[in-house]
């Protein structure tokens, strides 16, 4: 059997769990995820994780918040007046809103408040700050 190593293409199974046991993603119902040891398309701690599996091999690959979408910062959440938007723009707690920044940049963001003369927008990733536990089958090994 091959074993995983830095280089190989590899395709895993796996379900995703938060430290409540909610599941933030599965791969059960489609394809499984495929990528690179070495390439930088998954975290790295994940692909490491990975490393020296064989194929049909079963393990849980825990990531704390810094090895995954890295802490909550505050300076992601921002207030800015109702006015930036469309007056007949409808604002909804929950919404998630494309913003375009100054040099061409654009950030979804998530909208905490939205009161009658400012909105609260939070840019953080929905999974940042938390660890991140994989249940994690490795299904093949390429190279």
């Amino acid at each position: 059997m091959k074993t995983a190593q830095h280089g190989s293409r590899v395709a895993v199974q796996y379900v995703g769990t938060l430290d409540n046991g909610r599941i933030f993603h599965s791969t059960e119902e489609g394809e499984p995820l495929e990528f690179t040891i070495g390439a930088g398309q998954v975290f790295p701690a994940l692909e490491a994780g990975v490393v020296g599996m064989v194929q049909g091999e079963v393990r849980n690959i825990v990531l704390c918040a810094n090895e995954a979408y890295g802490p909550r910062r505050e300076e992601n959440v921002i207030r800015v007046d109702r006015t930036a938007f469309p007056a007949d723009k409808e604002i909804i707690v929950g919404q998630k809103l494309g913003i375009d920044f100054k040099g061409g940049r654009s950030v979804v963001m998530l909208v905490l408040e939205a009161g009658e003369t400012t909105v609260t927008l939070d840019a953080n990733h929905p999974l940042a700050g938390l660890d991140l536990t994989f249940a994690l089958r490795l299904d093949r090994v390429e190279g």
